[in-house]
């Protein structure tokens, strides 16, 4: 393989890992804002959501780059999923700004007197990318597909959230508004989850050359 060539993959994987350090920190500092009612570092993970749109638009212009030098079908797969994956992240960046701008305005209002395990589900998401990603690092299609069915566990534990939070604001009308910042928090968590469900079909995608998105193959055939 042309060195230059090879040169700009190891970039582009850098850039990726990279941007998915930042979008996993800002996941974790907009829900410790929340938890800790941190207003000032719920504005720092709001501004902090430039650095991840600045590295998709890096991203984008080095996959223009090296889709007009990829020698190979599974180099021109590696590339168009490298921009695919930076997408998903850049999305990620968002509901993580998202959840800050919530856990900014709660900040200011009154402790919501209900449990919702909001931890948990982030750190369900967050596992979910971590493996998603480890899995193109090392290609390794068989990780991907294992956590495609992991995001029925998130959607579950999302259902029962918002259905606490639902029983919460029909015995307590006043804290209706605190209710449905959280709500937006817990779908937000679920939407990241979504993310890293997206990134390992692409990785199956760039493994096997099949797209199993939409198609129902979420397990290899035995």
């Amino acid at each position: 393989m042309d060195n230059h060539f090879e040169m700009g993959l190891d970039a582009l994987r850098q850039k990726l890992l990279t941007m998915a350090s930042h979008a996993e920190t800002n996941v974790n500092q907009s829900l410790q804002a929340l938890i800790q009612r941190d207003y000032q570092l719920a504005l720092r993970v709001k501004a902090d959501d430039q650095v991840l749109d600045q590295l998709e638009v890096e991203i984008d212009e080095l996959v223009i780059q090296l889709l007009t030098k990829a020698p190979l079908a599974s180099n021109l797969r590696l590339v168009t999923v490298a921009m695919k994956i930076a997408q998903n992240l850049e999305r990620i960046g968002d509901e993580a700004s998202k959840i800050a701008k919530r856990a900014g305005e709660l900040a200011q209002e009154p402790p919501l007197k209900i449990h919702v395990d909001l931890t948990r589900l982030a750190r369900l998401a967050l596992e979910m990318l971590k493996v998603a990603l480890d899995a193109f690092v090392h290609r390794d299609s068989a990780a991907a597909r294992a956590v495609i069915p992991r995001d029925r566990e998130v959607d579950a534990l999302n259902k029962e959230i918002h259905r606490l939070l639902v029983q919460h604001m029909a015995e307590n009308p006043q804290a209706i508004a605190r209710c449905l910042s959280f709500m937006v928090v817990s779908k937000s968590l679920e939407r990241i989850a979504d993310h890293a469900t997206n990134v390992a079909e692409d990785v199956v995608y760039l493994c096997e050359a099949q797209d199993i998105r939409h198609t129902g193959a979420k397990v290899p055939v035995v």
